[in-house]
């Protein structure tokens, strides 16, 4: 279905043009839209009468009604006020008008349900192409998905203003599949790389912005070369948003090519990590770690267990950083300032933090 804004926006053109006055009214006789000053000045019963008869134009009055088809079904009645034949003109022209944009929308939609199923796994292997061919979809372009995440309060005109952006090709892709996402199938010439995406994806968090809460946040997969892949995409794009949000969360786009060691930890079973922890940490966790030791931990880690950096940054004396990595290295067994220690530690913060996240996913 069309949007009053679109007929409305259809209408006030022709109008500009004609200078006739038209209205769109549902097949029940209700008025959509209108170029009228008082468009409920007219006579519904014959309206609905003509929406009932077999004729698919009619002059009633000073008025002459036009029937709306889409693919055999009526859609909407256009009324336009008047009766001379250079008025029978602009109704049938307008009519034309919206039977196209009928068509454009329908194709639109149903474009948008095939890659809905496509990210989705939902088709096989064999009515991907079909599909593909009888929606004119290039099934051998490059192509990469990004998702962007925002909060579920964010209005429709995000979603427009992301259509917008891409708008002018027609061979990219922009569906919703929940309140928060968006996703967008992006088709890439043959020599577009990841700095091109990391551009794109800078392109659509100007275009969307940060919300009050700072929770925009844009993932992107990797490149594919052929139509059935695009759900592969959009798989890491999703798992590249899970990894950004665990380990990075200041990071408001993340790439899945670019995930480090989250994207291996993410894919750890609950119970190895569990295991893996009480084997470093004992019964103890780093939440048990005082908010000093955290942020000596965090900092050291931050210079690249540099001691005096550290101490600087700190504003302590270097034999209290030291007596802090000391006391760490009684309680936990692993000394910060030996690489391998450090690594492990490092890995064991991390992991608590999935651990964490996975966590809140199942309340």
């Amino acid at each position: 279905m069309i949007s009053n804004q679109i007929l409305q926006n259809t209408i006030d053109g022709i109008k500009n043009i004609s200078s006739v006055d038209l209205s769109i009214l549902d097949t029940s006789g209700k008025v959509l839209v209108s170029t009228m000053t008082n468009p409920d000045n007219y006579d519904q019963k014959e309206a609905i009468a003509f929406s009932q008869s077999q004729a698919d134009a009619s002059a009633i009055g000073d008025c002459q009604y036009f029937k709306v088809y889409e693919e055999r079904h009526l859609e909407y009645v256009l009324m336009v006020k008047g009766g001379s034949s250079d008025n029978f003109l602009v109704g049938k022209m307008a009519v034309f008008q919206i039977q196209g944009l009928l068509i454009a929308y329908k194709e639109r939609f149903d474009k948008d349900n095939f890659i809905k199923n496509l990210l989705l796994d939902n088709l096989l292997f064999v009515d991907i192409y079909n599909r593909a061919k009888r929606l004119h979809i290039d099934i051998e372009k490059r192509r990469i998905v990004f998702i962007l995440e925002n909060s579920p309060d964010r209005d429709q005109a995000t979603l427009e203003n992301i259509r917008m952006l891409f708008g002018s090709k027609s061979t990219d892709f922009v569906t919703a599949v929940d309140e928060s996402s968006i996703i967008i199938v992006k088709e890439l010439g043959e020599k577009d790389d990841y700095d091109y995406c990391e551009q794109i994806a800078k392109s659509i968090m100007d275009v969307v912005g940060q919300d009050g809460d700072n929770n925009t946040h844009i993932a992107y997969g990797t490149i594919v070369r052929e139509l059935k892949e695009v759900s592969k995409s959009y798989k890491e794009a999703k798992m590249a948003l899970d990894v950004g949000k665990i380990f990075s969360p200041d990071k408001h786009i993340v790439a899945y090519s670019a995930l480090g060691i989250g994207r291996l930890i993410y894919q750890l079973p609950i119970p190895l990590c569990k295991m893996f922890i009480k084997e470093i940490f004992s019964n103890r966790t780093p939440d048990d770690f005082d908010e000093e030791t955290i942020v000596t931990i965090n900092k050291f880690f931050e210079n690249n267990l540099n001691v005096s950096e550290t101490s600087r940054q700190l504003f302590i004396h270097r034999n209290t950083l030291v007596y802090r990595i000391d006391k760490l290295q009684k309680s936990t067994g692993l000394d910060l300032r030996v690489f391998e220690d450090a690594i492990t530690f490092k890995i064991a913060l991390m992991v608590v933090r999935y651990m964490k996240y996975m966590e809140t996913l199942d309340y």
